[in-house]
């Protein structure tokens, strides 16, 4: 009897609430990646308010951000109106990025133009697309804290902490719209704080820890980390993507470029570092030491029992 191709696919893509975004996210990150392909073809500045930059990096991120929120909703015990909620999230997603296409492909600003009424409605639809988005990742986090998941203790912090930093940067990306608003009206460029900060510079730095975090997750486990050490694991990538965060918004909030470090945030900086890389070395360590002595890293992807320490 041949099998259903729906079959072949992971289980979380299965998920009713899940699939929507997947398949969004894969077309997302496809129009992205055509996106590459496009700007190679005909040139043009990386940096502006027009430039192929927009459509590549929104697609890509936007995409991965919807597959992620879909793998994370499927974790969850099913709640009515889910269903409806979801294809909402992924039809919202898509528009956004459509948008942002569309302007691109016109030769005209995708943020901050309102320079007539049809760029107005187009800015206006994006800003009631994003928000909608942000309301649905704020009611997944607050289920996530509440509702029970069968995940093992490490990969539960790791999508606990990837939805609130999720949230946190989607909080950023409205004030980088108000922030960008205000200094338009005042004759000023939109896309800067102060002398020379960069406002989504903080926005854009945490966007994906909910990819990020749960990777650490999935490769400690395959390379045979018990549950506690990958806990720890876990918690320093979190803590060094938090500080991250904190770095890029100082360097916006004092009015200076991304790198343009004072001794107070290179330290931040540094401890970032750490606390991302740290993780990322241990796990490599532990990779080469199972391939050195010849065993081969568990693959059982089993919900585990274990606990963190208290």
């Amino acid at each position: 009897m041949n099998e259903s191709p729906w079959s072949s696919l992971p289980l979380w893509v299965r998920d009713r609430r899940a699939w929507p975004l997947a398949v969004v996210g894969l077309v997302l990150v496809a129009s992205g990646m055509a996106h590459v392909g496009v700007w190679a073809m005909l040139g043009g500045p990386w940096e502006g308010s027009v430039s192929w930059r927009k459509p590549i990096l929104f697609g890509i991120s936007t995409g991965l951000t919807g597959l992620s929120l879909g793998w994370a909703w499927s974790q969850l015990p099913w709640r009515r109106g889910d269903g409806w909620l979801a294809v909402s999230a992924a039809v919202a997603m898509l528009i956004e990025v459509a948008v942002i296409d569309l302007q691109c492909w016109r030769g005209v600003a995708s943020h901050f133009n309102r320079s007539t009424p049809l760029d107005a409605f187009l800015s206006d639809v994006t800003g009631v697309l994003i928000l909608w988005v942000m309301l649905i990742a704020v009611d997944l986090t607050v289920r996530v804290f509440r509702q029970p998941i069968a995940l093992p203790a490490d990969m539960l912090l790791a999508v606990r902490a990837g939805l609130v930093l999720l949230v946190i940067s989607c909080g950023l990306g409205i004030w980088v719209s108000i922030n960008g608003g205000l200094r338009q009206a005042a004759g000023l460029e939109p896309d800067r704080y102060g002398v020379a900060g960069v406002p989504k510079f903080p926005h854009g730095i945490v966007i994906h820890s909910l990819q990020w975090l749960p990777m650490i997750a999935w490769a400690a486990r395959q390379t045979g980390i018990a549950v506690a050490r990958r806990w720890w694991l876990v918690t320093t990538a979190t803590v060094g993507t938090v500080f991250l965060g904190v770095y890029a918004l100082l360097q916006t909030l004092e009015g200076r470029t991304r790198f343009d470090t004072t001794p107070a945030t290179a330290a931040v900086l540094a401890a970032a570092l750490a606390g991302l890389f740290g993780p990322v070395v241990m796990i490599f360590l532990a990779v080469v030491r199972e391939y050195t002595l010849g065993r081969v890293p568990p693959h059982d992807c089993r919900p585990s029992t274990e606990q963190p320490p208290s």
